[in-house]
């Protein structure tokens, strides 16, 4: 018996998709695909070169593009620019040619000169993004698809660095301020223009980002219409979400139900080593530091006995091991070997030595200890309140009495930025592979000027360091730059500049019949997720 379809308009329209779409090998579904990705961490800011932290970096670098991109494993390929070259100090590139900005306006080496110049000039940069021009004298436009960049010396790390600084719109930036458009007004959309991918819809604090897809977009069009980014910061409420189907995909799901999610059929786990090293930062900068008592006003923190001290209290393996589910490395330096720069001889994290640990502080005059406040993130890094809990109660164990201070991402960040801490535990991972970033962001002496030290909260100075690091961006071959990188690495854990704790291992949940790679620098590049085929 043949039935007959109600006589509706709205249901007629669907019928007629249905079948149009059947025809062709399609789902309805295809017409408009969103993906809704649970984040751990909401972004600080939109502006591409305000604060070079991981949640707006994987954001930024989906709304813009940069010369040069890195892959999943950090290795670096051609983007804006199609090649390069360099000469002495001359280095030259030639932008890929049709590329456009997601307004429609054409993509030219003026752009670059404009985003390189704006670099300097955003102000109040929490990490600044100087230090991918370190070295840069000079950036000229040649012509409209060639871009010149002098530097002071021979300068081997330009093109690398160029994957941290993502191309803006000279046009849809300009403005009356010496930065053309502000922070402020990149956070509400204004000027929010790019080449990349997807393009900037809305912004709601706490609530979500929506992106929708960039139909000027140069490559290859990524699968989805529009993304919503939620921020969930509580590890438990994103595993509901997903399993709830309010989500597609999740950050680093709570590691103690890692097995369950692994066995879930409608679900993909993805697990990917990092380059994020999670350090514990100790204040050397001057007799007076917060958060210490039982000193009579002297900071023990300068005492190299004391912070050896507080790294031998440290059983990293077995912190990894029950804290942290496996899902990690126990680091000894702050980069992982056999990645550029990194030392073989700090490849093994050191051992835990409880006893030597009370004999260094007795040494160093403090044989009853003395009470410190640890600051710690709520939220940002993979359970990082249990990691600090944990590192509090390893170093009351030898007789520093350790409270914490923990705060959500946004104000902890502030906190540490503004040096109210003589202690504190936070991440790095660096998205060009190498130590160089790495040292020349945490540990060398802080020069603004130079682009040198931004994120160097401890205010550690160690001119041997800081020489062999300086020598490093000199040597043009590979194999001689990471041996004096990693001299430079084994120099400062030798001084327990600040201590590793281990390196992060990233886990992504979805949905089954979506993929993820997953990258080594942790971001969360929604390009990059496809549909199963």
């Amino acid at each position: 018996m043949r039935g007959n379809l109600p006589n509706h308009p709205a249901i007629c329209r669907w019928a007629m998709t249905v079948a149009i779409t059947a025809a062709i090998g399609l789902s309805p579904a295809a017409f408009a695909r969103d993906l809704v990705v649970a984040l751990k961490t909401e972004p600080t800011s939109m502006d591409p070169q305000y604060h070079s932290l991981t949640p707006n970096i994987q954001l930024s670098q989906t709304l813009f593009e940069g010369l040069v991109c890195a892959g999943p494993e950090l290795s670096i390929k051609p983007c804006l620019a199609e090649s390069w070259s360099s000469k002495g100090k001359v280095w030259t590139f030639k932008l890929r040619p049709g590329v456009k900005f997601s307004d429609g306006s054409p993509m030219t080496a003026a752009d670059v000169v404009f985003t390189f110049d704006r670099v300097a000039k955003v102000p109040n940069s929490p990490s600044s993004f100087k230090i991918y021009l370190q070295e840069v004298d000079k950036v000229e436009a040649v012509d409209p698809l060639t871009v010149r960049i002098t530097t002071a010396i021979p300068y081997p790390l330009l093109a690398v660095n160029m994957v941290g600084l993502p191309i803006m719109s000279a046009k849809a930036m300009a403005g009356p301020l010496p930065e053309g458009k502000s922070t402020t007004e990149l956070n509400g959309g204004l000027g929010l223009v790019g080449a990349g991918p997807y393009r900037f819809v809305s912004w709601k604090r706490g609530v979500e980002v929506i992106f929708e897809r960039n139909p000027h977009y140069w490559g290859r069009a990524p699968d989805w219409d529009k993304v919503i980014y939620r921020p969930i910061s509580n590890p438990a409420a994103r595993v509901a979400a997903l399993l709830s189907g309010d989500v597609d995909l999740v950050e680093d799901p709570p590691t103690d139900v890692l097995e369950r999610l692994q066995k879930d059929p409608k679900l993909t786990v993805v697990t990917k080593a990092s380059s994020r090293i999670i350090y514990v930062a100790l204040d050397q900068f001057g007799e007076q530091t917060p958060g210490i008592e039982g000193t009579k006003g002297k900071n023990p923190l300068l005492d190299k006995k004391v912070r050896e001290a507080l790294s031998l209290g440290l059983d990293r393996h077995a912190l990894v091991a029950r804290i942290m589910g496996g899902v990690g490395t126990p680091a000894g330096q702050l980069l992982p070997y056999p990645m550029a720069g990194a030392s073989k001889n700090l490849a093994m994290a050191p051992k835990v030595d409880t006893e030597k640990a009370k004999a260094l502080l007795k040494e160093a005059g403090y044989p009853d200890g003395f009470t410190i406040v640890l600051g710690t993130p709520n939220g940002r890094y993979i359970n990082d309140i249990k990691v600090a809990q944990t590192i509090a109660a390893m170093w009351t164990r030898i007789g520093v009495k350790t409270s914490i201070d923990a705060n959500a991402p946004a104000v902890f960040f502030k906190n540490r930025d503004s040096h109210s801490y003589s202690a504190y535990m936070a991440g790095w991972g660096t998205a060009t592979g190498e130590m160089s970033n790495t040292l020349n962001s945490l540990l060398v002496t802080p020069n603004k000027d130079k682009g040198q030290g931004t994120t160097n909260r401890s205010r550690y100075s160690n001119s041997e360091m800081d020489k062999l690091v300086a020598e490093s961006a000199t040597l043009m071959e590979d194999g001689p730059r990471a041996a004096a990188l990693a001299k430079a690495s084994e120099v400062a854990m030798a001084d327990f500049a600040m201590l590793p704790i281990h390196f992060e291992h990233s886990v992504w949940a979805m949905k089954k019949g979506i993929t993820f790679e997953g990258r080594a620098d942790q971001q969360t590049m929604v390009q990059h997720v496809t549909l199963v085929k």
